[in-house]
Order: structure tokens, then C-alpha cells, then sequence
């Protein structure tokens, strides 16, 4: 691993993790072109999530600490015969439909990841992935006059966006994007749908770090250490970026540009493995 590969693929992994053109995919582009084995840089590819979890961390601090304090709330006032009172207390309703939203994620990760680990092995899959994300971004454009906030919030909502974000674990679907697109078509205001899917992202993350490290082989990294922070710090960099952009542009322009986009990759790719096939 040279640092021009960390550096480059850590910018992909930082900037696509958190815009809606699917990292899993540009990574996988990434590696075909610049002829670098998926194996070779697998745990590398795993450790830079560890970047892009610093990027919400940075951007989300202050929404995560007071999900962390109200936890302990709700565990005194479950011990003390309170309950939930879920109405009372938008921030635990927050904690709550994540958890809500993070099952159905899981259970289609779980359930579906052989077919999923299938779909890397050639660009088509990611091709035809990146053409359905530029659908759901072109419909979730027209979901501009939403008002559904944290406290008109149901289980309902949580359960569609999860679901959407198991679905992006196949290749060149957008995680960021489809959870953005669940929310928005569930009927949630458009500011707090790209909170919602950028707060959730953080047990989804954690629960692929997990599952993609889990035998693997990390002591393949120590000879090139180097490389993996600084892939890791640019990752974390360009997330941080890629976040305050992606609320800039669901406030004030339209997901459109990033349909054109990925169309236009996705067409590209299809043609070059038919073409190559």
C-alpha cells in the first residue's frame, strides 16, 4: 500500500460515504482502475470507516453526547417505574428510531450477504446500482414540503428508512442517499431526514466494521502503517466536507445533480464490462 493509494482511496471513501453516489462502489472503481487487488487492501478499506465515523463524531458531536446522556436517563427512569415518556423527550424518541431503523438494516445484511459479497466481483452490479440510486434521488427530489420532525415521527418511518439502508448495501447503491430517500418519502422534513440518515449511519458502520474485520487479518497493516493513518485522516477530512455539503445541498439545491451523475457513471460502467466482458 503506497501513500498515493491511501490518500487516493481515502478521499473516495471520506467524500462518497457521506454524498449520494455510494462509496462501496467508487471504491470498487477505484480499485479496478488503479489495478489494486480488493484483497490486498480489504482490512485497509475496513480501517477507513473508522475515518468516516470521526467525520460524524466531528459533525454530530453535540446530537451524540445528549444521545449517550438521555440513555442513562432512560435506563434510571425505566429502574424507577417512569417509562419510555417518549412524548416528552424528543431526543430519546431520537435514540429510539435509530434503534427502530437499525433492525431492518441488520436483519437484510445478515440475511443477504453472500448474495451481496457476490455482487462485487465484476462493475455490473455496481453499475446498475448507481442507475437505481440516481432513480431514488430524482423521486425524493419532489418530497420538498415535507413537515414530519422527531416528535410526528413513527416506528413506521424508522422501519422504511432501515430498510432502505439495507438495501444500499449492495454495491452502488447510495447509503447515504437511500436513507436520505427513505425519509423524504416516509414524510419527514427534509432538514431532519439528512440528520436522521447521517446519525443512523453510525450503528451501520459500526455493525460492518465489525462484521467485515471479523477474521481478518490485522496484523496485515502493521508493515504500512503510515499509509492507513493517513488514509484514515483524509478520510475523516473529506467526510467532514462531504457532510456540511450534502446538508447545503438538501437545503438549498436539488439531489437532481447527483442523479446526472451517477447515471452517467453508472452507463459507463455497464458499457465498459459488456464491452470488456
Amino acid at each position: 500500500m503506497s501513500y498515493f493509494e491511501a490518500i487516493f482511496l481515502g478521499l473516495v471513501q471520506g467524500l462518497t460515504e457521506f454524498l449520494p453516489v455510494s462509496s462501496s462502489g467508487h471504491l470498487l472503481i477505484a480499485q479496478h482502475f488503479l489495478g489494486i487487488s480488493a484483497d490486498s487492501v480489504l482490512i485497509f478499506t475496513i480501517l477507513l470507516h473508522v475515518g468516516t465515523l470521526i467525520s460524524i463524531f466531528f459533525c454530530y458531536w453535540d446530537d451524540l453526547i445528549a444521545l449517550i446522556k438521555e440513555l442513562f436517563i432512560t435506563i434510571a427512569d425505566l429502574v424507577t417505574g417512569k417509562g419510555l415518556r417518549l412524548a416528552e423527550r424528543p431526543i430519546r424518541k431520537l435514540g429510539v428510531m435509530i434503534i427502530i431503523a437499525s433492525i431492518p438494516t441488520a436483519i437484510i445484511g445478515l440475511a443477504f450477504n453472500d448474495l451481496f459479497e457476490s455482487f462485487y466481483e465484476t462493475l455490473l452490479p455496481t453499475g446498475v446500482g448507481l442507475l437505481f440510486t440516481g432513480i431514488l434521488l430524482w423521486i425524493a427530489q419532489s418530497h420538498r414540503k415535507n413537515k414530519t420532525g422527531i416528535r410526528q415521527m413513527t416506528w413506521a418511518h424508522a422501519v422504511i428508512i432501515g430498510t432502505m439502508q439495507g438495501i444500499a448495501i449492495c454495491p452502488g447503491i447510495s447509503r447515504s442517499g437511500s436513507t436520505l430517500v427513505g425519509g423524504l418519502i416516509s414524510g419527514l422534513e427534509r432538514n431532519f431526514a439528512v440528520e436522521f440518515a447521517f446519525l443512523i449511519s453510525v450503528p451501520s458502520i459500526l455493525g460492518s466494521l465489525i462484521l467485515e474485520a471479523h477474521g481478518g487479518e490485522m496484523g496485515a497493516v502493521t508493515g504500512s502503517i503510515g499509509p492507513v493513518i493517513v488514509g484514515c485522516v483524509v478520510a475523516a477530512l473529506s467526510g467532514i466536507l462531504a457532510i456540511k455539503t450534502m446538508i447545503t445541498v438538501v437545503r438549498k439545491y436539488s439531489l437532481r445533480f447527483f442523479s446526472f451523475y451517477v447515471w452517467a457513471v453508472g452507463i459507463f460502467l455497464i458499457i465498459y464490462t459488456l464491452v470488456t466482458k
